[in-house]
């Protein structure tokens, strides 16, 4: 297998452990064994301690220049702090197609919040990219729906959107660091430096989590959650970028959301109704139309 194929299909796999991700969270949440602030301990704990392992596997230089100090800790704070502690809780409230499907308008907000700090001028395909993917993200959270396991849907659903805000931040802050530093090193230092920062926030449910009525089913999800759903998630994604770039990456998050449907309708019993497949086209075209002239260019 060459190293495209191997590319190929790494991402694929990322999009599908990511999928795979969501339906665990609800199940941890919903069976309430565990809080999303405890899971999100979890996680980004065994995923630093998982990374700083490959560091001493493998070591390199890990020095971070001055000056890019604070742009790292920034990354921290947006893309796991915040970006992981409202995902959690807001995907805890919400269903999981909405959560995924939500999360796709990142690409949009990551060309327009791009566009303006660079102060590029959007054309009208970007525009009606944004038009379109708004509508799809407004036809998911306004519409009333009863199926599925959601407790708190319309709160979810806005949690999930500020957390794809954060995410597209942090997409911004981080790229120039890419460019300069090996991206696991990067990676490693903004999970530590947002262990620090979300422990306050979920020490109290990460104590409370209930260990002992953990069936193999429950630790099987805990580990997709930390081991796949992170740790893997992002080392395969890292790979998929580094041999075909970004672009052709972006692709692969398509693919996300219909990976999360089918693995909600079987194992969490949640609806694949017509204004989610309505929403659902809609965010997609977005999408793809505000990244159309970047694609026509690569």
């Amino acid at each position: 297998m060459n190293k495209r194929t191997t590319a190929h299909l790494a991402l694929l796999f990322t999009n599908l452990f990511f999928a795979i991700n969501l339906s665990a969270v609800k199940h941890l949440t919903n069976a309430q064994l565990a809080g999303p602030f405890g899971i999100n301990v979890v996680r980004v704990g065994v995923s630093t301690i998982l990374f700083w392992c490959l560091f001493f596997l493998k070591p390199a230089n890990i020095s971070i220049a001055r000056e890019d100090r604070l742009r790292l800790i920034l990354c921290a704070v947006t893309g796991i702090a915040v970006n992981q502690l409202l995902f959690l809780k807001g995907l805890s409230l919400t269903y999981s197609i909405h959560a995924s499907l939500l999360m796709l308008t990142t690409p949009i907000l990551i060309v327009f919040i791009a566009a303006w700090l660079l102060k590029e001028k959007a054309g009208p395909w970007k525009i009606a990219g944004l038009l379109l993917g708004i509508a799809g993200a407004l036809v998911l959270i306004l519409a009333k729906d009863n199926s599925g396991n959601g407790n708190n849907v319309l709160f979810g659903d806005i949690l999930i959107i500020i957390n794809a805000i954060s995410y597209t931040i942090y997409f911004i802050l981080v790229k120039p660091l890419m460019l300069k530093y090996n991206p696991v090193v990067l990676i490693r230092w903004i999970f530590t430096i947002g262990l620090i920062l979300v422990l306050p926030f979920g020490w109290a449910e990460f104590t409370a989590i209930r260990w002992e009525h953990f069936q193999p089913v429950d630790m099987l999800s805990i580990s997709l959650v930390t081991i796949t759903g992170t740790f893997l998630a992002y080392l395969f994604n890292i790979y998929g970028i580094k041999v075909l770039g970004s672009s052709v990456a972006g692709f692969y998050i398509y693919t996300q959301p219909v990976f999360a449907a089918l693995i909600a309708m079987l194992f969490l019993r949640e609806e694949l109704t017509l204004y989610k497949l309505i929403a659902a086209l809609m965010i997609f075209t977005g999408v793809y139309l505000a990244n159309r002239q970047s694609v026509k260019s690569s």
